[in-house]
C-alpha cells in the first residue's frame, strides 16, 4: 500500500525534515507513527497526501509512483485519500452536513448521493442529529469527528490523520482512537501521527517511531527506548 525507499525531505535552509526513511505499510492495515515535536511525523503524512513532494528516494502508494503524479492529477489522486488534522479545519459559516459534504461537491457528485454518503458518514460519527449546526455550535471532540466524517465521505481506501486527538481530554482522544479503529475494521488503510504515547500502547496497533527525522527500530514500548534503526526498512 505504502513503500518509502530512501526517502529524504529538505526545506529551505536545509532543514532536513525526514532522512532516508525506508517503511512499508500493506494495505488494511492500521499504524501510528509517534516521536517528539519536530520528528517529521506530519511531513511523513503530507508526502503520501501529496500536500509537498520528498526531495530524495521514492514513495509508492497503491501502486503509484507519486514522482509520477502530475499537479494537475494530484485532486484525482487524493479521492483515494482521507485527510484528518488537529485543528479541524472547517468551514464556520458552512453547516457541519456543508462541510463533510464538500469533498464530493467538489468531485462534482450528484446531490442525491451527496445527501446519501454525508448522512451516512455523519451517522458513523454520532452526530447526524446535528447535521444543521454550525462548527461553532460543537464541542471540540464533536469538531474533531465532523473532520474524520468529511475525510471518509467518499470512502477512501486511506485514511490519514494528524495528530487528531490533541486538544482533547483522555477520555475523548480513545473516543476518536476507536472511531478510527472501527473505519480500519472494515478494511481501511489508517495512518495516525500522534505523539501521545500513552493513548497509542491502549490501542495495541503497529507503532513505529522518528527522532530527528530519522525512522527507529521499534522494539521497546516509548521513544524514549529506542536506539537508531540504522535506516533499515519497517514494515506494518
Amino acid at each position: 500500500m505504502i513503500r518509502f525507499t530512501n526517502v529524504s525531505m529538505r526545506y529551505e535552509a536545509n532543514i532536513e525534515a525526514l532522512r532516508r526513511i525506508n517503511l512499508f505499510i500493506e494495505q488494511g492495515a492500521m499504524v501510528y507513527v509517534t516521536g517528539r515535536s519536530g520528528a517529521g511525523k506530519s511531513t511523513l503524512l503530507r508526502l503520501i497526501a501529496l500536500i509537498e513532494r520528498h526531495t530524495e528516494g521514492q514513495v509508492i502508494v497503491n501502486g503509484q509512483n507519486l514522482e509520477r503524479v502530475s499537479g494537475r492529477r494530484i485532486p484525482l489522486y487524493r479521492r483515494n485519500i482521507g485527510f484528518t488534522f488537529q485543528d479541524h479545519r472547517l468551514l464556520r459559516d458552512r453547516t457541519v452536513f456543508d462541510n463533510v459534504a464538500l469533498p464530493l461537491v467538489v468531485a462534482g457528485y450528484r446531490y442525491q448521493e451527496i445527501r446519501k454518503r454525508t448522512q451516512a458518514s455523519l451517522d458513523k460519527v454520532g452526530l447526524l442529529k446535528k447535521a444543521r449546526f454550525l462548527p461553532m455550535q460543537l464541542s471540540g471532540g464533536e469538531q474533531q469527528r465532523v473532520g474524520i466524517a468529511r475525510a471518509v465521505v467518499n470512502r477512501p481506501a486511506l485514511l490519514l490523520a494528524d495528530e487528531p486527538t490533541g486538544n482533547l481530554d483522555p477520555a475523548l482522544a480513545l473516543e476518536i482512537m476507536q472511531l478510527f479503529e472501527q473505519f480500519n475494521q472494515v478494511g481501511v488503510t489508517v495512518l495516525i501521527a500522534s505523539h501521545d504515547i500513552d493513548i497509542l500502547r491502549k490501542m495495541k496497533k503497529k507503532i513505529i517511531t522518528l527522532r530527528e527525522g530519522r525512522l527507529l527500530d521499534n522494539t521497546a514500548q516509548t521513544p524514549e527506548d529506542h536506539d537508531d534503526g540504522n535506516d533499515q526498512e519497517q514494515g506494518a
